[in-house]
């Protein structure tokens, strides 16, 4: 039986098999989210066994194409606690694999004036570990709020539903 993802989206399983290890929650607030991508990670082994421990931070983690290959970049993965002199640098440049098409498609939408790529998502998926990328847009702070609004109001109407389909 499949453990569901505990509410702050740390660890645990999804229905669709998904191991959550980390989320940029912030991503999707400050930014219009556009195609996403599914990209496997190049680990070392204690880099593994630290993100099977469920610890790992994607909050200024931000990814680049340099020279057709995809790189993540600032995602921080705490050194293994169990690990001698071989651990890992905690914020070291990880790459990212993505089949060619993908990643012309993604060179051609990064061209365009205000998109970057953000990974959203770090899981294992089939023991693998993966990213989930998007081509994303800058908010600016009227869309963040116009968000918001949508958001609280959408929260409103549910409630009132709720209450009236109680009797009250």
């Amino acid at each position: 039986m499949a453990k569901k993802t505990t509410k702050n989206g740390k660890a645990g399983k999804d229905p669709s098999g998904r191991t959550m290890v980390a989320q940029n929650r912030k991503a999707r607030h400050d930014y219009a989210i556009g195609t996403t991508y599914e990209a496997g990670l190049v680990l070392t082994g204690t880099e593994v066994k630290a993100l099977r421990e469920g610890r790992a931070s994607l909050a200024d983690a931000f990814a680049t194409v340099d020279d057709g290959e995809v790189w993540l970049r600032s995602a921080h993965i705490p050194e293994y606690s169990h690990g001698t002199w071989t651990n890992h640098a905690a914020r070291r440049t990880r790459k990212l694999l993505l089949n060619r098409r993908e990643i012309n498609r993604i060179e051609r939408d990064l061209g365009s004036a205000g998109t970057t790529l953000v990974p959203l998502s770090l899981y294992f998926l089939a023991g693998y570990a993966k990213v989930e990328l998007a081509v994303a847009t800058g908010k600016r702070e009227y869309d963040k709020r116009q968000t918001l609004a949508e958001r609280e109001s959408r929260r409103d109407a549910e409630r009132a539903l709720a209450a009236r389909n109680r009797g009250e």
